[in-house]
């Protein structure tokens, strides 16, 4: 195992921000390019912040590898980065595996690159290590658009103890998906809920057939379905409340909401409801239906089942980078207070 002090684990999804909200909408784009420089710039922040070992998840356009070999004449110190000993398929599950990986190695941090559905993914198999999520994808809720050599700089102060993770990081809530009394997935922003069995790009960018919402966070201010339930009611990270939204197209209350990138509709508000910690929804009766994670469409709700949703407590811990380095500032700098 090594060292937790000493390593920090990187997970860049190449696939993140290509589907088909990239099309029909106005949406920002990270190629793998963008990706590519962002990894270089991360690990020379984890160079300067201490950190001597990084070990990244393998992926077939070579991102991390890309990013290493660009950084060959660099004089600063940089971390020794190897990648995991795993194979890969190009779907999901990859991040998740490598996520665990990186638990059973003892790391200190995870970066991430990539949307809500990739952080879900390395949620599966992170366990307790904190995640640094960088804003690469289509629904960006969870990543924030962070500067990677900020993120680099960051991932190493927790991952070296520099900081208080009591100060800097937040366990987040999240929807346990069960189907006929039996777990089956998991988000961690929203579960959206659709009539019909349509699977298509599996990207969620027309309202139509949305029957019912479930947040664990509500943000006008954000892009995605989540935004939906906002309008109704904020909620925060950190409050120990879920939402949950009944939509009818031809209920009088009605909400306009930004539910992806250039795309904004008027949804019907049939009913809204507070979840606390633990509340459990039982969904719509409609068969087929189709359960939307985190902006992506996975589960099939056949004739026979019976599907909840259940707001949970002891989700991922994430880290907020801009707490992390205002601490730092503070911690290293304490006499210039006085020069002001």
């Amino acid at each position: 195992m090594v060292e937790q002090s000493a390593a920090v684990g990187i997970i860049a999804n190449p696939s993140s921000g290509k589907d088909i909200r990239r099309l029909v909408a106005f949406a920002t784009t990270v190629d793998n390019q963008g990706k590519i420089n962002i990894v270089r710039r991360a690990l020379v922040g984890l160079g300067a912040a201490g950190i001597r070992h990084v070990f990244y998840m393998p992926d077939t356009h070579e991102i991390c590898a890309r990013a290493l070999d660009g950084l060959a004449h660099m004089h600063s110190e940089l971390p020794a980065a190897r990648p995991l000993d795993m194979a890969i398929n190009g779907r999901s599950e990859d991040s998740t595996f490598a996520a665990s990986l990186l638990r059973g190695m003892g790391v200190g941090c995870i970066i991430v690159l990539g949307g809500d559905g990739t952080v879900r993914a390395v949620a599966k198999g992170c366990g307790e290590v904190p995640v640094l999520a960088v804003s690469t994808g289509t629904n960006n809720v969870l990543p924030g658009f962070i500067e990677g050599t900020v993120a680099g700089l960051a991932a190493g102060y927790v991952a070296n103890g520099e900081v208080e993770r009591e100060a800097v990081i937040l366990r987040h809530k999240w929807l346990q998906v069960a189907v006929n009394g039996t777990e089956v997935d998991r988000a961690l922003v929203d579960v959206a809920v659709l009539s019909g069995q349509f699977l298509g790009a599996r990207a969620v960018w027309d309202t139509a057939d949305l029957c019912q919402v479930i947040v664990t966070r509500a943000d006008p201010a954000t892009i995605g379905i989540s935004a939906i339930a906002a309008m109704v009611r904020n909620v925060a990270p950190e409050e120990p409340y879920g939402l949950a939204i009944d939509i009818d197209p031809d209920a009088p209350t009605r909400v306009l909401a930004a539910y992806g990138p250039g795309l904004i509709g008027q949804v019907g508000i049939k009913a809204a409801r507070l979840l606390s910690l633990g509340d459990t929804v039982i969904l719509p009766e409609i068969r087929p239906l189709m359960l939307a994670l985190d902006g992506e469409r996975e589960q099939v709700l056949r004739h026979t089942d019976i599907g909840t949703v259940t707001l949970q407590t002891d989700g991922p811990l994430l880290v907020d980078s801009t707490r992390v380095m205002r601490l730092i500032a503070q911690q290293r700098t304490p006499g210039l207070a006085g020069m002001l």
